[in-house]
């Protein structure tokens, strides 16, 4: 797979494969279903995130279902239209998923401020290797079940991924899903100090 790197022929694809990975994690599903719903700017909400926590602070559970849909399907479909633009199907589809990833993080029209990636790492391990996607569902539905804290679910939820994946004979993918996992936790890093802390909001409390 990683011989494709070594030939300059394939780097022009990896470009594509990235442009198109990045413009569609960085469609901000959560601001453009917001204001179609006459809700405002979700980044004047809540904790001002685009993502689907903080959409259901809305109070409208169809903006919050429809952004998570969006955040994770973005991620989905780089993974799966990547590979039917040419060069290695397995790398072009890792390296659109992590383009989207950094999309959805960092939009370029939203001044690089995007969400937290948790919807997105969703679709993109759905995409990759599905059984791994519906375990971090399981177990993100576990943790907050039992603790009531959506960044605790995500963060432990992701930590699992990379061993889950080493676990299912997937080693390809674990260097790419520990670099995502890091970056979730540079992103959730105000909300591991409020865990930390005590003070982070409840699922289903309005910030």
């Amino acid at each position: 797979m990683f011989s494709s790197l070594s030939d300059g022929s394939a780097v022009p694809l990896f470009a594509l494969a990235a442009l198109v990975g990045y413009l569609l994690g960085s469609i901000p599903f959560g601001l453009i279903l917001t204001r179609m719903a006459g809700l405002g700017d979700i980044r004047d909400i809540g904790s001002g995130n685009i993502g689907a926590t903080n959409a259901l602070r809305t109070g409208n559970r169809w903006v919050a279902g429809g952004t998570f849909i969006g955040d994770a399907g973005k991620g989905a479909v780089a993974v799966l239209v990547a590979p039917h633009i040419g060069g290695d199907p397995a790398l072009m589809a890792m390296v659109a998923g992590a383009a989207s990833f950094l999309g959805h993080l960092y939009p370029v029209w939203l001044g690089f401020k995007g969400g937290k990636g948790v919807s997105t790492f969703i679709g993109i391990n759905l995409a990759l290797f599905w059984p791994v996607g519906l375990l971090f569902c399981a177990t993100w539905l576990a943790v907050a079940a039992i603790f009531r804290y959506s960044s605790l679910a995500a963060l432990v939820a992701a930590l699992a991924t990379p061993v889950y994946l080493f676990l299912f004979g997937r080693a390809d993918l674990v260097p790419l899903s520990i670099v995502l996992v890091i970056l979730i936790y540079i992103a959730h890093r105000d909300n591991i100090g409020r865990l930390l802390a005590g003070e982070e909001s409840r699922i289903g409390s309005k910030k």
